[in-house]
């Protein structure tokens, strides 16, 4: 099926088509690295939610038992009634989560009472899984959320 071009019509010259791929190639350099990042901030922002989340869960306890759990209760408190340290009296039927969630890169997040920036510390490590850390892996806490 060889086609024979009419006068009048012609390919494209390998120049042009050169300068289309390289065009392509920078449009590449500057959309992937977009789309790559924005995953990272998704996760970011569902950890950030899942700690207001938390905290909304701690303040329940807190208003039905006048205190939070203790750093050794830990946050399995909001979802079964402690049976050690101080006992809550009026702990809601049920609990007051159904269960506690990891953060999005699969760990646990990290319950502090009393806490070193407020009446508790509740926070992720982030990516890294390590204390501390800057940009992408810096840490996410309730107390730089409020």
């Amino acid at each position: 099926m060889n086609r024979i071009l009419k006068s009048g019509q012609r390919g494209f010259t390998l120049i042009e088509i050169m300068v289309v791929v390289v065009i392509l190639g920078i449009l590449a350099g500057l959309v992937i690295p977009r789309l790559l990042d924005e995953p990272e901030k998704a996760r970011r922002t569902s950890a950030a939610t899942q700690i207001l989340s938390l905290e909304e869960a701690l303040g329940m306890f807190k208003l039905d038992n006048g205190f939070y759990p203790s750093t050794e209760q830990g946050l399995q408190a909001l979802v079964t009634k402690p049976t050690s340290g101080r006992i809550p009296s009026r702990y809601k039927a049920g609990g007051y989560i159904k269960k506690i969630p990891l953060d999005p890169w699969g760990q646990e997040y990290r319950y502090l009472s009393p806490g070193a920036h407020g009446d508790f510390d509740l926070f992720s490590y982030g990516p890294d899984g390590e204390s501390g850390g800057e940009g992408d892996d810096a840490d996410i806490a309730n107390w730089q959320l409020n």
